[in-house]
């Protein structure tokens, strides 16, 4: 038998890597964590950061519809464990949000952790390593922060997205901040969603599906919005997401080239779908379609 050709093998090496960093990032990083209060500058909203290290990269995170920052503290502290600094601001929480107003929040948040010393004054953050991320309602707040402060962010990501007004997909057709976006295969039928507009228009973000996840699962605790019939948290949907976001963030706000195949668009990384080119484009009427039949 023929031994297979050095790009096979090199290939399954990477491949097996990827699972390996894949997997290691599903669970906390090596740094102990902190909670602060984005109270003191006078932004209701928490901050987590490791116990210490200078110049360091943040993310501001934007929640999704009738969900607080305080739903989203395990995924914080996932990442600050890992070395990013996470701040959440806790705006625009009730029946009726601005997104406009929670993106504005995002751009406060980055400027706080960015201008000042955290902690007990051992922890800074590298104004050059920022990056904005927003799940739901959240994930276009995180696309208006970026166009909006598009030269002073690494990255931009969206997780599950949904539909905003104004829309998200205008400011992201001139984003030229690279990002990721996070769908489920049932979001392109979901009338909600917003991902798949999005991608098309913002031409620097990459588009991962994850595979049986829950596009409301990464709230933690109770959501009243579940008493309506959306999902509750999913446990299964949370890992995935800490470890795709944690790895991708990993890699383009530190550079650290370890984890470059998580911002690589060609990589089907684990827990997640490859594109079908061959897919005939969601139209409005599949959507209608999807909601009647649900």
């Amino acid at each position: 038998m023929q031994p297979p050709p050095f790009s096979a093998l090199r290939y399954g090496h990477r491949v097996a890597s990827t699972k390996k960093l894949f997997a290691a990032l599903t669970r906390r990083g090596p740094h102990r964590v902190l909670r602060g209060d984005l109270a003191f500058a006078g932004l209701s909203g928490v901050v987590y950061t490791p116990e210490s290290g200078l110049n360091l990269s943040g993310v501001a995170f934007g929640h999704d519809w009738l969900a607080g920052a305080d739903r989203y503290a395990a995924t914080l502290e996932h990442l600050a464990s890992w070395g990013i600094v996470a701040a959440a601001p806790n705006t625009e929480t009730g029946l009726a949000p601005s997104v406009l107003n929670l993106a504005f929040d995002l751009g406060a948040a980055l400027d706080i952790i960015a201008g000042v010393r955290l902690g007990p004054g051992k922890i800074s953050v590298n104004p050059a390593k920022l990056g904005v991320v927003g799940h739901g309602f959240g994930g276009s707040a995180a696309v208006f922060a970026a166009a909006g402060m598009a030269d002073g962010l690494k990255a931009a990501v969206a997780v599950f997205p949904t539909v905003s007004s104004p829309a998200a997909e205008q400011p992201a057709a001139g984003l030229r901040v690279p990002g990721m976006i996070l769908t489920t295969p049932d979001q392109a039928t979901s009338i909600r969603s917003n991902a798949a507009s999005l991608s098309k228009a913002w031409r620097q973000a990459t588009l991962r599906t994850v595979a049986k996840a829950e596009p409301g699962g990464l709230v933690e605790g109770f959501r009243l919005t579940r008493v309506v019939g959306l999902p509750a948290a999913d446990r299964r949907t949370q890992k995935v997401v800490r470890a795709l976001l944690t790895g991708y963030l990993l890699n383009m706000l530190t550079g650290d080239k370890t984890y470059k195949d998580f911002s690589d668009p060609e990589v089907t990384l684990p827990k997640t779908v490859a594109p079908d080119p061959e897919a005939p484009p969601i139209t409005p009427e599949d959507k209608v379609v999807a909601l009647l039949k649900g």
